[in-house]
């Protein structure tokens, strides 16, 4: 299914020239008449760049935005009130020192200090020193000091201006009110994004449009004209890495330059400007990361590159675009660590040719302690069999001080944890990452934006059916991020559904609550996902249903989800033994294997050696062996002995798990060795009940689509 993208507009001059519209969403871009048209795009270069594929980027931005901003106001009102209630009963108290806060404008106030990362917008922590309350308001005193400071760039250009006065009407006591809410379109090329922002994100108070470019500023000017939006969209010229630089070094206003959020979309990739991006953010502020160089972080083609840009070594295999993602990831929390920040991926995802991104920031030195636990590297028989095995840098466990209090501690991990060769198929493994360890996505965050979606006009947001099946997926994936014996709230199956369904109920936060988080400790113990097409071509079988694949998981008590990268994926948190012996009882039960089709020295003859008929075999050469030999006692042992190799031979199946016991069931499976599972393909069990048609996967949009070339101007 492909979405409606935007088409050429209507004829409009300025200054003598005449520009076609281009309308997306409800901003409109201006290129010259005589442009290759939007259609005729894909081989030749534009005067200003355009893509109309990303119309799903940015759609999907500027609800995550939304969605954000929404949250942000939710946090900003409950620590106002908190810090009312302080002020009501006499200011704070404890062993805190009490101090007097100064506002943005010199006024005094009573009460506790408020710190700068409070007046931008952070989210509520458990941690009493960096709890302080958040101003709801920026409050602007019309004297010299509301005067706009200027911060000159190489180009000459305004660099961060700092806005002389607030959109809202509100006035009380000569003041006027308003909420800060700053974004940064840090490349912005023809203030597209900027535009749709002005225009579709209510809470934005302030935005600055910058490029590098003179001649995109130029039309970046022209567009916010057209629009209308001058009094909120602020162009700038210069490199985005000293704008942001300036935003984070300057000592004046310095919580007023700062900014909620900052959005990188530039054409390759955007690790140059991590470490610029991190300091700019507001404390609480998010971060919206597009990558275009999916052939370096998804592509084992360009490997030394990659470790220079992001860090970690790619993970070569279909999975190969989640190991992206995670190592992106990485290197915005390597970035941020370094200044006592710590990030939490709201939502990550693989799209197309690229990777977007949005990361919520915490200025949170103890968060940033967890980050090396929830680091790993993964050791993958990409050659082989395609298994892998996981590997954590720290091992982080929770203790109880003497108080009960809890506490963590952090120790060396030992290494290494795999063996050179794979345990399944005895093929060489590789090594990929470092990279990120810990959830991909916040599942309530999503379910915000889903909530969105009913309400939005369709022709507005041309995009809504992919959204809608590309946020479930990621939302479902986040079923696996909750370990099967915690009880998190509103993370449920319903009720008559099988555990591990992916028919996950992720209830939606009340209006007056923040979304929360997952546990700061939480990390990842089954990344990544297989495709059961893929196990049989290594063992040459045909290949399982989703559904029946599904239901032998199921049965065996395991979980079950899609990955929102790749169609026919499955995730799951069964063991890789426990999947391959999945796949060789499906061969012997449904689709035995052509005789002669299986190569020695092959993957799938290593893993098909050890099947349950050939285990049984080997034990009964075995005991034979032993019985030539002379090796028993008398008569009667020699008789009991041939009596356990005839049974073993006449029945390997020993039936250890009559009946499905739940998640639970797995544990027990655990203490049994894999040739003795009892494994029914249930398809009815494997099926998606009350699964709502929609674009889960998009088909390619049209032809000859992709990146596409930089503008020429």
């Amino acid at each position: 299914m492909t979405s409606k993208l935007a088409e050429p507009a209507a004829i409009f001059s300025y200054d003598g020239q005449d520009y076609e519209s281009v309308k997306e969403g409800l901003a409109e871009i201006l290129h010259l008449k005589n442009a290759p048209a939007v259609k005729e795009t894909a081989a030749k270069s534009q005067s200003v760049f355009y893509n109309p594929i990303q119309q799903f980027n940015r759609d999907l931005s500027v609800l995550a935005i939304r969605a954000f901003g929404e949250d942000l106001a939710i946090i900003r009102k409950i620590r106002k009130e908190k810090r009312s209630h302080r002020q009501a009963h006499g200011g704070q108290r404890g062993k805190k020192r009490k101090r007097d806060a100064v506002d943005e404008s010199g006024v005094e106030l009573n009460g506790a200090h408020e710190t700068e990362a409070d007046q931008s917008g952070g989210p509520i922590k458990t941690d009493v020193t960096l709890d302080a309350p958040l101003n709801e308001v920026q409050t602007f005193d019309i004297t010299s000091q509301t005067d706009q400071i200027k911060c000159e760039d190489n180009a000459g250009q305004e660099a961060n201006p700092i806005p002389k006065g607030p959109r809202s009407d509100t006035n009380v006591n000569g003041h006027d009110l308003k909420p800060t809410f700053r974004i940064l379109d840090a490349l912005s090329a023809t203030g597209l994004r900027a535009l749709r922002y002005a225009k579709e994100v209510p809470m934005a108070s302030s935005i600055t449009a910058n490029d590098l470019s003179s001649a995109a500023t130029a039309s970046i000017k022209l567009n916010v004209q057209h629009n209308g939006v001058e009094s909120i969209v602020k162009p700038t010229t210069g490199d985005a890495r000293a704008h942001m630089y300036n935003s984070a070094s300057s000592p004046a206003h310095a919580d007023q330059r700062l900014y909620q959020v900052i959005d990188l979309d530039p054409y390759g990739t955007a690790a140059p400007f991590f470490d610029a991006a991190v300091q700019a953010l507001a404390d609480g502020g998010l971060l919206c990361v597009t990558c275009t160089d999916a052939g370096v972080f998804a592509s084992a083609g360009y490997l030394e590159k990659t470790f220079s840009q992001y860090g970690g070594l790619p993970f070569k295999g279909p999975q190969s675009h989640e190991g992206g993602l995670r190592l992106i990831l990485h290197a915005i929390a390597t970035s941020a660590a370094r200044y006592g920040i710590a990030i939490e991926p709201l939502l990550s995802l693989s799209i197309d040719f690229y990777a977007r991104l949005f990361v919520r920031i915490k200025k949170s030195p103890a968060e940033v302690k967890f980050l090396a636990g929830k680091t790993m590297v993964v050791y993958n028989c990409d050659a082989g069999c395609g298994s892998w095995t996981t590997q954590f840098l720290v091992q982080t466990r929770e203790k109880q001080a003497r108080n009960g209090d809890p506490f963590y501690k952090f120790s060396l991990a030992q290494a290494p944890s795999a063996n050179q060769q794979c345990e399944h198929c005895g093929f060489k493994t590789h090594l990929s990452g470092p990279m990120w360890g810990g959830p991909l996505h916040n599942p309530w965050y999503i379910q915000k934006i889903l909530d969105m979606l009913p309400s939005l006009d369709k022709d507005i947001y041309a995009t809504i059916p992919r959204i809608e099946g590309m946020l479930t997926l990621a939302r479902d994936e986040t079923i696996l991020d909750v370990p099967v014996s915690d009880s998190q709230p509103n993370l449920d199956p319903p009720p008559n559904e099988s555990p591990g369904s992916t028919d996950t109920q992720i209830v939606a936060q009340p209006s007056s609550e923040p979304f929360p988080s997952l546990p700061i400790s939480t990390k990842v113990h089954h990344s990544f996902f297989l495709i059961p097409s893929q196990l049989a071509s290594i063992i040459h079988c045909i290949s399982p249903s989703d559904a029946g694949m599904r239901g032998a998981l199921l049965h065996l008590g395991y979980r079950t989800t899609r990955s929102h990268t790749k169609p026919g994926s499955i995730v799951t948190d069964a063991p890789w033994d426990v999947i391959w012996e999945v796949m060789r009882e499906y061969a012997r039960q449904k689709a035995p294997i052509k005789e002669g089709s299986i190569k020695p020295a092959t993957a799938g003859w290593a893993i098909m050696a050890k099947s349950r008929e050939r285990r049984e075999i080997t034990l009964a050469k075995a005991a034979l062996a032993k019985l030539a030999n002379g090796e028993f006692e008398n008569v009667e042992a020699l008789k009991k002995d041939v009596e356990g190799i005839l049974y073993g031979l006449g029945k390997p199946d020993v039936e250890v798990n009559e009946a499905k016991g739940g998640n639970s069931n797995s544990i027990c499976q655990s203490l049994i060795h894999t040739s003795k599972l009892t494994i029914n393909f249930d398809e009815d069990l494997g099926k998606e009940r009350n699964i709502k048609k929609m674009v889960r996967y998009q088909v390619n949009p049209r032809p000859d689509w992709g990146p596409m070339n930089k503008a020429s101007g």
